[in-house]
């Protein structure tokens, strides 16, 4: 995870806030522009992220909630003001796009399959988000009538030709979608905290909640493709998985639902 150390605190952050990050090293940890990141360097280290007011409220609870099993970051603050600001403790350890992990491919991609599975056979009866799979479906259906159809992300949208081709897929095939199991909502190597191999947490699961399985498995084969530089281990990553448990038809339709962003 990238850090570049800033001169001073910057002014938009809330006082009680600066106060808490004051006498300390601070580093702009960001890596999309959706949401601002900051490292703050002191004790074990804590992450504060700001974003649009509304956009880090699902955030908030999911991270309580994977803390709450004991794979998730402890939120210290959660404020919607004119934005929203969550105040995070770091995970320790290191994301999977550490070079000591990308180092050993086969082993970093066995390792997230392994976790992901035991993600999704993790109890979720009292998740605050039941029904990830309806927000999902209807974040598709609203990116399409307004035009938002993703060609940066995935170059050759799975193949799709069009976004009324990849449309017409996630219609005809949406059903098939269920929430069954816990999900993470962006499983890329970034969001994944191993410690010496072995899980310390997961981060960024504001895109989390109880819904299909496929969802992650798209992402983690996406991830190893996107950051490793070649698909070899995407077969590897389903294998580690369990077969038993992946689709391919529904993987295509989740593949269509994603060129809508």
């Amino acid at each position: 995870m990238k850090k570049t150390l800033l001169n001073k605190i910057p002014s938009e952050i809330l006082q009680d806030i600066r106060n808490f990050m004051s006498g300390t090293n601070i580093y702009d940890s960001s890596s999309s522009p959706e949401a601002k990141v900051y490292f703050i360097d002191k004790e074990n280290g804590y992450y504060l992220k700001c974003s649009s007011k509304g956009m880090l409220e699902k955030e908030a609870k999911m991270t309580e909630y994977f803390y709450s099993k004991g794979i998730g970051a402890e939120v210290l603050k959660y404020i919607s003001d004119d934005r929203d600001w969550l105040l995070t403790t770091a995970v320790v350890g290191e994301d999977c796009v550490y070079e000591e992990y990308l180092m050993n491919p086969e082993r970093l991609c066995d390792t997230i399959a392994y976790e992901l599975r035991k993600l999704h056979e993790t109890d979720y009866a009292d998740c605050p988000i039941m029904d990830r799979t309806a927000e999902y479906l209807a974040v598709a259906e609203k990116n399409y009538r307004t035009g938002n159809y993703d060609k940066s992300t995935f170059p050759d949208s799975f193949g799709y030709r069009s976004a009324k081709e990849a449309y017409g897929v996630l219609m005809e095939g949406k059903d098939a979608l269920q929430s069954k199991v816990l999900l993470h909502g962006d499983y890329c190597l970034p969001n994944i905290i191993l410690n010496n191999w072995k899980l310390s947490g997961f981060i960024d699961v504001g895109n989390g909640g109880v819904g299909d399985r496929h969802i992650d498995l798209f992402w983690g084969a996406w991830t190893l493709w996107f950051n490793l530089k070649t698909n070899k281990y995407r077969e590897r990553f389903f294998d580690a998985y369990g077969r038993d448990k992946v689709d391919g038809e529904i993987l295509k339709i989740v593949a269509a639902a994603e060129v809508f962003g």
